[in-house]
This record gives C-alpha cells, sequence and structure tokens, in this order.
C-alpha cells in the first residue's frame, strides 16, 4: 500500500503494523509515523532493537533509550502521517512524566565522581595483581592475585557497561574510546558484541525468544516453553532441546554454580565468533585489535607464572571470581516472569517490572554490583548513571504499586534460592520427559517451591 498518494494524512495501527520487516520498517514515536527502513543499517544501538519493534508504537522504548539531542535527528524520517488511533496509557503518561522531571532535574548528565574513583579502583586492582605474579614466588600470593584479576574484570565489566549506555564519558567519542580500551583491551571481550546482545536483551526483556539472555540451551533452560525447541529471533537458529540438552537441564541446578564459574570461556567464544562473521559491526577494525591486545596481554603474564599447574590454577580462580558477576546478572532476571513472542511497545513499563528483579542490599555495597542492583530502575531508565538509581528506587516502586504491578527486591541469599528453585522446577520436568511419573514429579516440585 502506497500512502503518498493519499489525501489522508492519517493511517491506523493495524495498518502500520503492515510495516514491520527489515526491508518496509516503520515506527511511531508520540503518533507520529517514521519510516526507519535505511536509518535502521546506521543507527547507533544497532538494527535488532527497531527490527524487533517494527509496526509499532514505540515511543517509551524512544525515551528510555534516547537523549533529547535524539528528537531533532527524527523530521528527516516522518512520512507525513500520524497515527489515527493513537492512545497513550495512564502509566505510560506517568512513566514520561517522571523521565521528563529527571531530565530537567540534569540526572542524565550528573554522573558524580564514581567513575574516577571506579577508574583509580581498577588500577589499583590490576597493579597490585601484575605485582604478585612478576615479584613473588609464593603460590597463595598467585592465586590471591588471580582473585584480585577477577575482581577488576568485574569492576571493568561495570565501566563498560555504563560506557556502553553512553554515561561514562562526557561525549560519544569518548564513550567508545573507554568502551573498547576496558572491554576488549582489558577483559577481551567485545564491547560491540555486548552492545549487540545488551539491547537486544533491554528492548525484548525476558522473552524466551528475543531475550538472547535467556538463551543456554543446552546448558541452561529457565521454562519448560524451551523445551519446544523454539526458534532464537535473536540469533536466527533453533534453540534444540535434544537428548544432550535434556542431560544437562535435568541437573541445572547442581550445575548452575560451576557453569557460572567458567561462564567467562563462553563470552571469549561470543567476542570472537561475532568478529570474524559476516554481521555488520561498528569499529570492527577496532575491536578486534583491542581483543588481540588482550590476547597479548594476559597469556603474557600467565606466562610468567613458574609452572602449568600455577598457571592453570590462577586462570580458574580469575575466572571462579568473575563467575560471580555471572550469578548477580541471572539473579535479576532468571526467576522472573517470561514470556514467547515479540516485544511490544504499548507495554514498556509492564514488561519491564515483570521481567526483573532487584537485590536488596545496603549501600556500602553498592560498588560491587555497580548499580545494577536495582535491575527495574536500570531498565527503566537506562541511561541514568548508576549513582541515581537508588534515590529513584522509592519513586519506581510507588508507581508499581499504583499499577498493581510487580516490584520485587530480595537479598542475595533469597535471589539465588528463587533462582535456584526455577532451574529446579524446569530440571524436574526435563526429567520427566524421559521418565513419566507426574505424581512424583507434582510432589517434588511443590516440595521446590515449599
Amino acid at each position: 500500500m502506497t500512502y503518498g498518494h493519499q489525501k489522508s494524512h492519517y493511517i491506523t495501527s493495524e495498518e502500520l503494523k503492515k510495516h514491520n520487516s527489515p526491508n518496509d520498517l516503520w515506527i511511531s514515536i508520540l503518533g507520529k509515523v517514521y519510516n526507519v527502513t535505511e536509518w535502521a543499517k546506521e543507527h547507533p544501538g544497532g538494527d535488532t532493537p527497531l527490527v524487533n519493534l517494527a509496526g509499532q508504537d514505540v515511543t517509551d522504548a524512544f525515551i528510555a533509550f534516547h537523549p533529547g539531542t535524539a528528537w531533532k535527528h527524527l523530521d528527516k524520517l516522518f512520512t507525513g502521517y500520524h497515527l489515527k488511533d493513537y492512545q497513550v496509557s495512564d502509566i505510560s503518561r506517568d512513566y514520561r512524566k517522571l523521565a521528563s522531571e529527571f531530565a530537567k532535574a540534569g540526572m542524565f548528565e550528573k554522573k558524580g565522581h564514581g567513575v574516577i574513583y571506579s577508574l583509580c579502583f581498577v588500577s589499583l586492582l590490576l597493579s597490585a595483581c601484575v605485582y604478585g605474579v612478576l615479584y613473588s614466588g609464593s603460590f597463595w600470593i598467585h592465586m590471591l592475585s588471580g582473585a584480585i584479576l577477577g575482581l577488576a574484570w568485574m569492576q571493568i565489566a561495570y565501566l563498560g557497561h555504563d560506557a556502553g549506555h553512553y554515561q561514562m564519558m562526557a561525549t560519544r567519542g569518548w564513550n567508545k574510546f573507554a568502551g573498547i580500551f576496558i572491554g576488549n583491551c582489558i577483559t577481551g571481550i567485545s564491547i560491540a558484541w555486548w552492545k549487540w546482545t545488551h539491547n537486544a536483551h533491554h528492548i525484548a526483556c525476558n522473552s524466551l525468544d528475543y531475550d538472547p539472555d535467556l538463551q543456554h540451551l543446552p546448558m541452561l533452560a529457565v521454562s519448560s516453553k524451551l523445551f519446544n525447541s523454539l526458534t532464537s529471533v535473536f540469533y536466527g537458529r533453533q534453540l534444540t532441546f535434544d537428548p544432550l540438552a535434556r542431560f544437562f537441564v535435568s541437573y541445572q541446578h547442581y550445575l548452575y554454580y560451576p557453569i557460572m564459574c567458567v561462564a567467562r570461556v563462553n563470552l571469549y567464544l561470543q567476542t570472537i565468533l561475532l568478529l570474524i562473521s559476516k554481521r555488520k559491526i561498528p569499529d570492527r577494525g577496532l575491536n578486534i585489535l583491542g581483543t588481540l591486545i588482550f590476547w597479548t596481554w594476559f597469556p603474557l603474564l600467565v606466562s610468567h607464572l613458574p609452572n602449568w599447574p600455577e598457571r592453570v590454577a590462577f586462570v580458574l580462580v580469575s575466572f571462579c571470581v568473575t563467575g560471580i558477576q555471572h550469578i548477580q546478572f541471572t539473579l535479576n532476571h532468571f526467576s522472573a516472569d517470561v514470556y514467547v513472542g515479540p516485544p511490544k511497545g504499548d507495554n514498556w513499563f509492564e514488561k519491564q517490572t515483570r521481567g526483573t528483579i532487584d537485590i536488596a542490599c545496603s549501600s556500602w555495597m553498592d560498588w560491587f554490583f555497580g548499580g545494577l542492583q536495582f535491575q527495574l530502575e536500570h531498565h527503566l531508565f537506562p541511561r541514568l548513571p548508576r549513582c541515581h538509581l537508588r534515590s529513584i528506587s522509592p519513586i519506581c516502586k510507588e508507581l508499581c504499586k499504583k499499577y498493581n504491578l510487580p516490584y520485587v527486591s530480595l537479598s542475595f541469599y533469597d535471589a539465588n534460592v528463587t533462582t535456584l528453585k526455577t532451574l529446579r522446577t524446569a530440571a524436574l520436568q526435563a526429567r520427566d520427559l524421559t521418565n513419566p511419573a507426574p505424581q512424583n514429579l507434582a510432589w517434588e516440585a511443590f516440595n521446590t517451591h515449599g
């Protein structure tokens, strides 16, 4: 259908839905319709968020991810059409009001001194690690150095997360440099890979077939819905639930912590696979260079240890410590509500509340969680610097209460218990597929949930 020849300057939501493919991609923001088919190829956040929300009104998501300066770029994409049946829900109206108030207060620009403190702390940790490896002959000092390196990687990941959301530095260019330097060069994990997966995660929070952060077969499955071998829209392949996957999932509540200890290996593999793929990657050359720098200094550092047993132990200790961070990330989502299908632009707030879990902790522990213990607050306002997340928590909690939406905040211990219960429930269901005993399964599942 060609709208350019119509007299009317209005289209309906149903007509907008027809433009929902990468080759014909329209979206609506505040009821104005934009053709982003070509722009998707240049979009700094990648084409995945636009494709996932194609043919819908995406106002809330746009507000969440873009600064005020982004609005001026929309004019050149305007089709000349408005949505005839454009409506704003009460909760969206309140959410947009909050975002506007935060912007007027300058909260998105006020980053505090946390970045400077974190950089100094990371520098101290890395220096201590290198010193321990190079200037000590003690096995235990070497193991302590590995643990310190793991802690440094954790803190660097939080800084990389900040830079990826364009919060860490004053300009986009410096953020790009920071992301590649601390991501690729220091941790070996590509900032390009992180942006690709993380933006998709934010847009499709806890969708089993759209959110890559829940797609961990054959090792883990958070829901029996994954037993149907869903097709991952993100990866463009089937998440096959075969006998191997069934075996691992059947014991996943026992394997969860060991898997988290070596989960970093998967991130290295995903980085390499992306950088050698044919997919269009922003700054591919810089990402490859940064990754090569990591794979130069890290093996060189490990080689200074006196023997292979110590080298292997050093690497394992560093990986196990960073495994704590992998646990933190999974606690925020694994036991939250999940769904199958694409995200919808008209229930942005609701989907974030149902797909996230906060971790309750004292303010002096904020550094350990990198601010991401306020997972819902971060998902609602991803551009907001972490130093403000604690202060807006009561506001978000009150808004959830107003609309009878979940605001789940658990202690670190309780979040672990809840996650293990979720994994165990799915494990029992996976076992039942090969050993039918419904009455036993029901009894065990009942006991699992207390």
